[in-house]
């Protein structure tokens, strides 16, 4: 996926240049929750198989349709939180992290009342807050941040000429190093499927 960056990154700036009379509703925000969903079995971490857990909190998107079909959007969150548990040990860390996505979306049929869509787009995760618990209560755990490629589908349900609901489903390419005391003991591979549901508004 990392090779799908410069393609996403170039999509969404030429998107961007790309020049227009600006038409109402251009903008679209949506408000809601998402489920970021780890995949299961997240790599080995010293020697012993991890597996980091769920979290669903508040989303919030923000959209511009520089064309009927065409939309540029930036997904933000509250921070989700993660326990990290490894085989035998039960939990042995906890951690926030911050995932703004940013892409670019083809809506197929934007002037219906059901309208699917599916994007492209750059995840960038920012892991903090980690603290050890459990057998590893006392060291030092850290993550590294993230970048990788994302990818989305969903469908906007059009309740009036403003509002809209959205359910969308996408995946991002989580990977980052794991360190404990300052030594690296392998890479968490999270890879998580984010599942959102949510209100918008056209302005």
């Amino acid at each position: 996926m990392k090779a799908l960056l410069p393609l996403a990154l170039a999509a969404t700036l030429g998107a961007l240049a790309v020049s227009n009379v600006h038409a109402d509703d251009s903008w679209v925000v949506r408000v809601g929750g998402a489920v970021v969903a780890p995949k299961g079995n997240n790599g080995t971490l010293a020697g012993a198989r991890a597996d980091v857990s769920s979290s669903t909190r508040p989303s919030i998107d923000l959209e511009y349709m520089f064309t009927p079909n065409w939309g540029v959007d930036a997904l933000g969150a509250w921070p989700f939180m993660h326990d990290v548990k490894l085989a035998g040990l039960g939990t042995v860390a906890r951690t926030k992290q911050l995932p703004p996505t940013f892409g670019i979306n083809y809506h197929f049929m934007p002037d219906a009342a059901w309208s699917p869509f599916l994007g492209l787009g750059v995840n960038y995760t920012n892991f903090f807050g980690t603290h050890a618990t459990g057998a590893l209560y006392g060291n030092s755990v850290s993550i590294a941040n993230s970048w990788g490629g994302a990818v989305r589908a969903g469908f906007d349900l059009k309740i009036s000429e403003k509002w809209l609901a959205t359910v969308d489903v996408r995946w991002a390419n989580i990977e980052s190093d794991v360190k404990v005391n300052g030594d690296r003991v392998g890479k968490a591979k999270i890879d998580p499927v984010v599942f959102g549901a949510s209100v918008g508004y056209r302005f």
